[in-house]
């Protein structure tokens, strides 16, 4: 069996990861078939971090622009990620892997506090960690706290897990002849307005030497793919 040439990722997942064909919330059977996957990569010994957002349930940014307080709409997308963490969570130990949600707002009774040695020594401990309700403030994306805590456990790389192969130079659902990069620079994704992941995510990743893995969850065995250091998606370094 091939190798894994990583030894500690950070998984970032989008809300819309749990959702399947509903219109808003979780999907359990989706759900199950998440912690399945991730389940694979755990058995390979790699350490797994996980970061989700929480736009199946509720959208800061959305609401704002319905009339919401910036700081208000932000709030409630952090506490959507907590619902998706416990899912997520309750996913995973149903298939045997042990699982700790730690929380930037803090709520004993439902998540441990974020404490970055607790969240490395859970990892070295062989649990799955899932950070939850964003960086505890507002004003910074899922995708920016996948940036900073990928950093502060000191993961090898980050994967994000989208609905396309990779990053286009076009958005492949509007544009059939949209074309994919295997490889690209952080520069090159600020610099051509990618939406991968916002700028205060990517400038943080460039500044740290972080590098991303984008490719599609939507193919059964990708994140495994990504983990083995297969040819998959895109990959954006310096």
């Amino acid at each position: 069996m091939a190798a894994p040439v990583y030894k500690r990722v950070l998984l970032k997942l989008s809300g819309e990861a749990l959702m399947g064909k509903q219109a808003f919330g979780v999907d359990p059977q989706v759900a199950g078939t998440v912690a399945r996957e991730v389940r694979e990569v755990h058995r390979l010994g790699v350490e797994i971090a996980i970061v989700i957002g929480g736009g199946n349930i509720f959208r800061g940014l959305s609401a704002t622009a319905q009339g919401v307080e910036r700081v208000s709409g932000d709030l409630m997308g952090m506490l959507a990620t907590v619902i998706n963490a416990i899912a997520l969570q309750d996913a995973l130990e149903k298939v045997g892997v042990f699982t700790r949600v730690l929380s930037a707002i803090e709520m004993r009774e439902v998540a441990e506090p974020f404490i970055r040695r607790r969240a490395i020594r859970h990892l070295e401990k062989r649990r799955v960690v899932i950070f939850a309700a964003g960086i505890g403030n507002p004003y910074f994306s899922t995708d920016t706290t996948a940036a900073l805590r990928a950093m502060e456990v000191k993961a090898e790389v980050i994967l994000k897990a989208t609905k396309v192969d990779g990053i286009f130079d076009a958005d492949p659902m509007k544009v059939k002849d949209a074309r994919m990069f295997d490889r690209i620079s952080y520069i090159d994704v600020i610099g051509k307005g990618l939406k991968v992941m916002d700028a205060t995510a990517i400038s943080l990743c460039m500044e740290n030497h972080m590098p991303i893995v984008v490719f599609n969850l939507g193919y059964s065995g990708n994140i495994k793919r990504a983990v083995l250091g297969e040819k998959i998606g895109t990959v954006v370094k310096v």
